[in-house]
């Protein structure tokens, strides 16, 4: 056995039975990694049979992934931040109708939560918080309604100040994630910090991972769980446009950028995007400020009766008309390894057979 298996193993000890959750085949496998005690704690609370999350990444995925994920033993999610009381309460009631098993809702700090009450009463079983520490009016919400808590954090600050709330996980997110980005630092050297501050607190990891060697290189850094986003936005129930899902199959982690440019409708907010067209042009005149942008104010698409206008946030989703080379392509450093468009639920099979394997 090689030191670097070896040690591993050595790492992710689990408590008795844990190995039977993740099923027969995983088993069977010689010499395979068993979860660590965070890891079997937070499979447990979440009745989880793979420590493998689903990023929320708004609502562009769609309730079909969260769906998906969930049914096959990872942990669905889906963000309701923009979305109105209604239709998000629709949402929920949709993914519990097809699923019995536990999924997150995010809500993202920077703006108001409007929607969290109706999503609570609907029976989300699950809130996460990003972009912000949530105060104690908002996390008493979410627990008198039995749900658990989650909220992201980049820093060994920002994992103290969430610590106080009593989270039942947290989640550390590095610059390598795509959409928009919380992080300042890259996964492995906030993960560190954020572990030894939290501990034990159940901490899961997301950037940039987009397979299963980036799933256990995850768990040996001592997460409890990975989160993956652009991976499933990638799979056959996600909601966006067939050639933006192709794209991302084509695409390198060279191909991504790190910027403000498409930051119509949450200004300032840094986002992990494909470079294209409206990318290139704008980094070519100097990445101007807002106000001197190229083709600014120009109308790029449409969503139903409402105008896209050039450097909208908004990505392709179906139902969004306008070309690929002028609409917001969030995708994270994980493309390096996406080359296929999978079912989402043997997908994540599929992912954890690779954690083992690698």
């Amino acid at each position: 056995m090689n030191r670097n298996r070896r040690d591993f193993i050595a790492k992710t000890i689990a408590a008795g039975g844990a190995l039977a959750a993740l099923g027969p085949r995983q088993a069977q496998a010689q010499n395979a990694p068993q979860p660590s005690p965070s890891t079997n704690a937070l499979m447990s609370l979440f009745d989880l049979r793979y420590p493998i999350f689903q990023a929320p990444m708004g609502n562009v995925a769609g309730p079909d992934v969260t769906i998906a994920v969930s049914n096959a033993g990872g942990l669905g999610a889906i963000g309701l931040t923009w979305t109105p009381a209604e239709p998000a309460r629709g949402i929920v009631t949709k993914i519990k109708t097809a699923t019995n098993r536990p999924f997150v809702v995010n809500y993202v700090l920077a703006f108001e939560p409007a929607s969290l009450p109706a999503v609570l009463e609907a029976g989300a079983p699950i809130i996460q918080f990003s972009w912000g520490i949530p105060d104690k009016r908002l996390v008493s919400a979410v627990r008198k309604s039995g749900a658990r808590v989650g909220i992201q954090v980049t820093s060994a600050g920002g994992a103290r100040q969430a610590l106080e709330l009593g989270p039942d996980y947290l989640v550390c997110q590095g610059t390598e994630a795509g959409g928009h980005v919380q992080a300042h630092r890259p996964l492995l050297e906030a993960l560190a910090e954020v572990v030894a501050e939290t501990h034990p607190t159940p901490v899961v990891a997301s950037g940039g991972i987009g397979n299963g060697q980036g799933i256990r290189k995850a768990l040996t850094a001592g997460a409890a769980a990975a989160m993956l986003g652009t991976r499933f936005l990638v799979t056959q129930e996600s909601s966006v446009r067939p050639e933006y899902k192709a794209a991302l199959t084509q695409a390198k982690a060279a191909d991504t950028a790190l910027t403000v440019c498409f930051e119509g409708g949450w200004p300032n907010a840094r986002h992990r995007v494909l470079r294209n067209a409206v990318f290139e042009r704008w980094e070519a005149a100097g990445c101007p400020p807002v106000g001197k942008r190229p083709g600014e104010g120009e109308v790029v698409g449409t969503r139903g009766d409402r105008n896209i206008i050039r450097y909208s946030m908004i990505p392709p989703l179906g139902g969004v008309s306008g070309a690929m080379d002028n609409l917001c392509l969030y995708a994270g450093e994980s493309v390096e390894y996406i080359t296929d468009i999978p079912p989402a639920g043997s997908l994540v099979e599929r992912l954890w057979a690779e954690c083992l394997a690698a």
